[in-house]
């Protein structure tokens, strides 16, 4: 298996932080989905995944990203990205998922961005 590691960061009631490092390929796009799937499970329905430290991104990482976001939709959650790579970020406003799929450019102003849309939707 190439490079890859995914560490949950931060994790607070429905809320999970973790960053994704190494490279996102048909090897590694399995265990992204699985340990954020198990997230997921785990009651942390929103998701940020901060990109800061991938190397590379393949279609298979790309379509895991996609599935990850299905599955957090289904469970009424989100998936948010922080610090997408050049690359990805091309790839997400070609084919118009910047649209569905927020990016920050830090993992810090997600986590902002998170709890004001908790303030919001609680007031």
């Amino acid at each position: 298996m190439t490079d890859f590691r995914l560490t949950t960061q931060h994790t607070e009631g429905h809320l999970a932080l973790a960053q994704v490092s190494g490279e996102l390929d048909m090897a590694t796009a399995p265990h992204l989905r699985a340990h954020a799937l198990a997230l997921i499970e785990q009651g942390h329905r929103h998701l940020i995944l901060d990109l800061s430290a991938v190397t590379f991104c393949d279609s298979s990482g790309f379509n895991a990203l996609v599935g990850i976001f299905r599955c957090a939709q289904a469970a009424d959650g989100t998936l948010v990205l922080a610090t997408v790579p050049g690359r990805l970020a091309r790839l997400l406003d070609l084919t118009g998922l910047n649209a569905v799929l927020p990016a920050h450019p830090t993992a810090a102003h997600a986590l902002v961005a998170h709890t004001r849309t908790q303030d919001t939707a609680t007031a």
